[in-house]
C-alpha cells in the first residue's frame, strides 16, 4: 500500500464516522483498520525522515 492510499482510506473512514454510517459492529472493525493505517503512515513518515536526515548529513559532510 502507498502512503496516499492509506491517507485516502483514513479520510473515508473519518467521513463514515462523522456521517454516522457505521453501526457498532462495523465501527469496531473500522477503528481497528484505522489504527493499522495510522501505524503504517507513522512508520512511512519516520522512514522518510531518516532518509532525509541521512541525505542532509551526507550533503553537509561533502562540503
Amino acid at each position: 500500500m502507498k502512503y496516499i492510499e492509506a491517507i485516502d482510506r483514513l479520510n473515508e473512514i473519518m467521513q463514515q464516522m462523522e456521517s454516522g454510517e457505521l453501526d457498532v459492529d462495523a465501527l469496531t472493525e473500522t477503528l481497528k483498520e484505522a489504527r493499522q493505517l495510522l501505524a503504517f503512515c507513522k512508520e512511512k513518515l519516520h522512514n522518510i525522515d531518516q532518509d532525509v536526515q541521512k541525505i542532509m548529513d551526507a550533503a553537509q559532510g561533502g562540503e
